[in-house]
């Protein structure tokens, strides 16, 4: 039983009342770096803001970041508004990278979502919409590039609302639009704001446009009745007409938006400096402090029970990493969130996954690239550790006389994989390790060696993950090496249910080796992976026998019979069998188990298996035909068509990932260069027959 902790001081409650954990998470494209330019900006974090198309950013300071304009690696940056004290992450928007979306909502505590006022609500804003609906981060959201042509505020909120099945309430409406948009009315304050300086410095309180005012009302009215909903003190109020308060209404909103209940949604232009302070004022105002949210779970690994650990620094301590980077100079940085308790330089932590101590070398807080030393990261803190050996992403590290096991991250698997040949002996020397230190620092990315080939074969999520590794090894490790085409990462799997016996005996001079097992092997449904249930009864095996056939079981998955792919979605049932006194063995019955697996499979009516991506293709009206046509031809189903913007056309549906090689420059040059995809994992499906014939015979 855990001591009790001594109650949290005033000045520690303060600090933590002070404190966002927040990221700006969308689609790529929606302007999330500009706009986490413009608070460093107006926070006092930089002297001048940072230009995508220059290469100018703070935030994407990775080479590869400022040659393409996107964000690879997400980055976290300390800075202060009102006092309050904003640990922010900028994520990447590309579906590539979504493992460091998944990472950073995984220890934040609240999100900004921007939204492009023209494109409203994309592909990749529904999957960051999932992983933190997952999560449980509450949002708000800023629909940005009022300034584009088709700019159209209301559409997006309408698209929130549709698409990703949220309650959205506008808190300001835009003054004009498009070249015409000045500014915004806060309709809390009833106050309009426009910004005449070029940097949007010193926003100006106008009186509202006489045009605006029955708008501002009816959609204030309306806001005021979606918060009041929200909570029975104003329910009532609303009710008897009596008047509810500027601060009535921001306490409820910002009640109903950490339950979930409402999400508020301004606007503005990051680009053009418009907007950005009214959005710094409601992440304040809305997004939850670290005593805000419920307190963090995890399983203690001594007893396996759940118990929590409150945002106290006076509590044992326990964070979670959730990033590691390679440095060049100073080796491997953990980045993590300190949940409970207090880290100091110099102390001996444990990590709880491994049962492996860990003594914290230095403490740092970062600023993008750079980093500040510490001595101290306290209860709801981001920083990181320097010097930690054996601690990975999604590993817990807490105090020794405390371990908890905190919920870990789950990352999705890779789809598409290259070999690498390195060009001399020394490039051999360097790949072995530039590929170790980067998958160290990304889930995503595995690495394997063919058995038939010999060569060394890595996996990652798309074309643009598995350019950007290798990049990152020929300048960051100095690596030359050969790249082959790109592969698809296949999988295999049994379609009929089958029961196997298998026996393994081996007679040597000495003690001999004895396994007999039965085994019911039977399809699951996609996505399931591999189960393995014990069955067995009246001690026909021994317990200690029955987990080595498992693990012969989930080895032998790795390699399928009909062209190698690891096999997925298969229940393995161990009913009965029987052992040997003196000849029985684990690994006699390891190796029944992966015998009886193999066998069963080639008796199961084995399927060769395909990643089928999740599409969407905004292309001219005038192309549609021609890209529909061309999707089919790639074995492509179309789910659905909608108008996307004007004169264009949003065509949605799921595609093999096979087909799909090379596809942005086809579509570029049958729509004049007009046409973006954006493309998604979305299940396995069986390979059509005379398609599997061909696959499995180039494997061989």
């Amino acid at each position: 039983m855990l001591a009790k902790p001594v109650a949290m001081s005033d000045s520690d409650e303060t600090r933590l009342r002070m404190l966002r954990n927040i990221g700006i998470i969308a689609h790529i494209d929606a302007g999330k770096t500009t706009t986490t330019e413009r608070i460093l900006y107006y926070t006092g974090k930089t002297y001048r803001m940072g230009n995508v198309d220059e290469g100018t950013t703070v935030t994407d300071w990775m080479v590869q970041e400022r040659e393409r304009g996107i964000t690879i690696t997400s980055a976290a940056i300390t800075s202060e508004w009102r006092g309050y004290r904003i640990n922010l992450i900028d994520t990447p928007g590309h579906i590539d990278f979504t493992a460091e979306v998944q990472r950073s909502l995984r220890v934040l505590d609240g999100g900004v979502v921007v939204f492009d006022a023209v494109a409203g609500v994309e592909p990749q804003s529904e999957t960051v919409w999932r992983q933190a609906n997952h999560y449980g981060v509450p949002r708000i959201c800023f629909v940005n590039k009022m300034d584009r042509t088709g700019a159209d505020f209301w559409r997006t909120i309408g698209m929130i609302r549709d698409r990703l099945v949220a309650h959205p309430v506008a808190v300001q409406i835009p003054i004009g639009s498009e070249d015409l948009f000045q500014g915004m009315v806060d309709l809390i304050t009833r106050t309009a704001w426009t910004f005449p300086e070029s940097l949007g410095t010193n926003p100006v309180a106008v009186p509202i446009p006489s045009e605006l005012v029955d708008q501002v009302n009816a959609v204030r009215a309306e806001m005021v009745e979606r918060i009041a909903e929200t909570d029975e003190d104003l329910t009532t109020k609303f009710l008897d007409v009596e008047e509810i308060t500027e601060d009535e209404l921001r306490t409820a909103l910002r009640k109903a938006t950490i339950a979930g209940q409402l999400v508020p949604v301004l606007c503005g232009t990051a680009l053009r400096t418009k907007g950005v302070q009214l959005l710094l004022d409601a992440v304040v105002d809305y997004l939850p402090s670290p005593l805000d949210i419920p307190a963090v779970r995890g399983i203690n690994p001594d007893t396996d029970e759940e118990e929590e650990r409150p945002a106290d620094p006076n509590a044992p301590a326990a964070a979670l990493v959730f990033k590691i980077q390679s440095d060049p100079f100073i080796g491997k940085l953990a980045y993590l969130r300190v949940y409970s308790g207090v880290l100091q330089t110099g102390q001996m932590l444990v990590n709880s996954n491994k049962d492996r101590k860990e003594r914290i070398g230095r403490l740092v807080q970062i600023y993008a690239e750079k980093r500040q030393e510490l001595t101290e990261l306290r209860a709801g803190d981001i920083g990181a550790i320097i010097g930690v050996k054996q601690t990975f992403t999604g590993e817990t590290l807490c105090d020794p006389a405390a371990p908890i096991i905190l919920e870990t991250i789950e990352f999705p698997a890779p789809v598409i994989s290259v070999a690498v040949e390195p060009k001399t002996k020394a490039d051999q020397d360097k790949l072995g390790n530039a590929l170790q230190r980067l998958s160290e620092e990304d889930p995503t990315f595995r690495v394997r060696t063919d058995e038939q080939s010999g060569q060394t074969v890595i996996s990652g999520m798309g074309e643009l993950h598995l350019e950007v590794l290798v990049d990152r090894m020929h300048r960051e490790f100095g690596v030359q090496a050969h790249v082959g085409r790109h592969q698809v990462a296949y999988r295999e799997t049994i379609t009929r249910k089958v029961e196997v016996e298998t026996r393994f005996v081996r007679q040597t001079g000495g003690r001999g080796q004895f396994a007999h097992v039965i085994v019911e092997l039977e399809p699951l449904p996609k996505g399931s992976g591999f189960e393995f249930v014990d069955k067995v009864v009246g001690g026909a095996i021994p317990r200690e026998y029955i987990a080595p056939v498992g693990q012969g079981m989930r080895e032998s998955m790795e390699n399928g019979i009909l062209g190698g792919y690891p096999m997925v979605d298969i229940r393995a049932t161990l009913t009965g069998g029987s052992f040997h006194e003196v000849d029985s063995s684990d690994m006699a019955f390891k190796i029944a188990g992966s015998m009886a697996l193999r066998e069963g499979v080639q008796k199961g009516a084995p399927v060769l298996l395909e990643p089928l991506m999740r599409i969407e293709i905004v292309v001219p009206e005038n192309a549609t035909g021609d890209v529909i046509g061309d999707l089919m031809a790639r074995r492509g189903q179309i789910s659905g068509l909608e108008l996307h913007s004007v004169g264009m056309q949003a065509i949605k549906g799921t595609v093999p990932l096979a087909e799909m090689f090379g596809y942005a420059t086809s579509l570029r040059s049958a729509t004049q260069g007009r046409g973006t995809s954006t493309m998604e994992f979305d299940h396995y499906d069986v390979v059509p027959e005379d398609r599997a014939k061909t696959i499995l015979g180039m494997s061989k």
